[in-house]
């Protein structure tokens, strides 16, 4: 396929809003595109060379990008960081200077490969000159390309493609070309929560059909997608749904999934990103304390202060996301690592076993020393004594409980009541924070005109609909820094129309890609005929009364890890509304 033609589809795909036309569109481009691109065409609709836990990374400043693309179209460095300035966007810089300078008459456009490679040979530059190699790499490339095709490419280096495209929805895209519809969708989703990777779900389907994708498995190296929990009110709600169930401690720190293949330890994030070298503690210990030849291990890391002996809030175990001053911050806030839960061991897929089984493997392959610690857990069927370790959690400071059923598996990327939290109920709030994904802001008045922003708009999840819907706009609980920084984060991706798989009422001042997670605190959830989160033809929506800014999570969480509308809906019963 040429570059031009993919290009094409990617500026369908940038102005278009409704998941099903996305979809439509990502049919008809993955009908075209022959088993030997297929993985890469995924990759690049991600923005990607490789699948997310990959570091292969292009990483290029946006200074490096304006030069090169100086370099390519006859312009100066300042003449295009001035146009970035105007439009904010690199692309439409591109876009523009190859138009004026008449570089779009291409005798022989290139095809999707040369464009893939030599992305990837900008990443791959090291040593010394790395910066003016990578520059050549680029404008060179340039050079090669139409107006709409250099728009597109050189948001890929910067990180910002502005396609806005879920993983749900590549996945009923590639199963409708390939499989006729979208109806063995589930199969490819089972196969993308084992082993995280878009690119091979894509490549297997096309060279091995539905039946090679069922066969993927778990590979040490690769992070399976997290399981996650559902929520319920009381002591009693969770044993009249659960009856017999395992009851864990609740630790608010970093979700860090841990892989040992013999001398080799590897970390990811919840984001499926990898965290190796921000943890050298971690690492160390996972040498010395797990006992096998090759284990994946699912845990919370927090930090400790070993002066007081006691765990640190989340605000201060996120001072360990770093790339820079690593071992004198690892002196300063050590991590200790939880580990609840083993998910393969020397050579076996653990993921079908039954949460007790998993539980009995586990005791047995992590030795203690105090770094890599087993989670405590407890077998419990009365109400009476969950209720008394709620509160022995609440004591120790900790979130409260999660409780698991003990013949459950491990769904990989799922939700459901299998995983349950269970948070202490405070009288004028909800029992627990709502994570929210910032889709724009207000223009500020007043004081707040010098912010930019002065009220957000923030929306949850919709994983039925793989769409973010808005639930509140927050114009307290953020000191006047916090402004700005939210004024100075959304500026990098804010958008001129509205984004992809946004619904929304509401028209801010400004839109920007739903990718700023912020934790929410609110009185209570109310029905709204404003806003769309759970909003039918016949029901209004929901929203938040007097929501506040608590924290930022988009360290450790992306956008579609935001709280869903069914977790909304059930809280919103959970108040004692029907």
């Amino acid at each position: 396929m040429k570059y031009k033609d993919l290009s094409e589809y990617f500026e369908k795909l940038e102005y278009t809003s409704s998941r099903l036309v996305l979809i439509e569109i990502l049919s008809e481009l993955f009908k075209e595109t022959p088993g030997s691109e297929i993985e890469k065409i995924v990759y690049l609709l991600q923005g990607r060379l490789s699948p997310f836990f990959v570091q292969v990374e292009i990483g290029m400043a946006e200074k490096t990008v304006a030069q090169s693309i100086a370099n390519a179209y006859g312009s100066t460095r300042e003449e295009v960081l001035k146009l970035y300035q105007r439009f904010g966007d690199m692309g439409l810089v591109a876009e523009r200077l190859n138009i004026k300078y008449k570089i779009s008459n291409i005798k022989y456009p290139i095809d999707v490969d040369e464009a893939f490679n030599t992305l990837t040979e900008i990443a791959n530059t090291k040593g010394e000159g790395t910066v003016e190699k990578r520059q050549k790499l680029l404008s060179d490339l340039l050079q090669k390309l139409d107006p709409i095709s250099a728009k597109h490419l050189v948001r890929i280096p910067l990180g910002n493609t502005r396609l806005g495209i879920g993983d749900p929805t590549v996945l009923d895209a590639l199963a409708t070309a390939k499989l006729g519809d979208k109806s063995n969708r589930k199969l490819l989703e089972g196969a993308y929560n084992r082993t995280s990777d878009l690119g091979l779900i894509a490549k297997t389907l096309w060279e091995k059909g539905l039946t090679g994708v069922e066969k993927l498995q778990v590979r040490v190296g690769a992070p399976i997608r997290s399981e996650l929990c559902e929520r319920l009110p009381t002591p009693e709600k969770v044993i009249e749904k659960m009856e017999e169930v395992d009851v864990q401690y609740k630790y608010d720190g970093f979700r860090v999934q841990i892989h040992k293949k013999g001398d080799e330890i590897r970390m990811f994030s919840r984001n499926l990103e990898e965290m190796t070298h921000m943890f050298p503690e971690l690492t160390k210990a996972a040498k010395k304390q797990i006992k096998a030849d090759s284990v994946i291990l699912d845990s919370e890391a927090l930090a400790y202060n070993p002066q007081s002996e006691e765990f640190l809030p989340f605000q201060e175990t996120t001072k360990r996301r770093r790339k820079h001053g690593i071992e004198e911050m690892a002196g300063k806030l050590p991590l200790k690592a939880f580990v609840f839960d083993i998910l393969y061991k020397n050579g076996k897929q653990l993921l079908d076993e039954p949460l007790k089984k998993r539980m009995e493997i586990l005791s047995s392959t992590i030795a203690e020393d105090g770094v890599l610690i087993r989670t405590k857990n407890q077998t419990v069927r009365d109400a009476k004594t969950l209720g008394i370790l709620l509160e022995d959690a609440i004591s120790k400071g900790l979130e409260g409980l999660v409780v698991k059923r003990l013949k459950s598996p491990y769904e990989a990327g799922g939700r459901n009541f299998n995983w349950v939290k269970l948070k202490r109920h405070s009288s004028g709030e909800l029992s627990d924070t709502i994570d929210c994904v910032i889709l724009g802001y207000i223009t500020g008045k007043g004081k707040r005109a010098e912010f930019g922003a002065g009220a957000l708009l923030v929306g949850v999840y919709d994983d039925k609909k793989d769409e973010f819907v808005t639930v509140s706009k927050i114009g307290t609980g953020l000191t006047d820094e916090e402004w700005r920084e939210v004024h100075k984060r959304a500026d990098r991706i804010k958008l001129d129309h509205k984004p992809a798989r946004v619904n929304s009422q509401i028209i801010p001042s400004v839109w920007i890609k739903p990718e700023i997670v912020i934790e929410v605190l609110a009185d209570e959830i109310t029905r709204s005929p404003i806003h769309t989160a759970g909003k039918t033809d016949g029901e209004p929506g929901y929203a938040l009364r007097f929501p506040r800014l608590v924290s930022f999570r988009s360290l450790d969480k992306k956008a579609e890890d935001a709280t869903s509308v069914s977790e909304l809906i059930e809280m919103y019963k959970q108040q004692g509304r029907v």
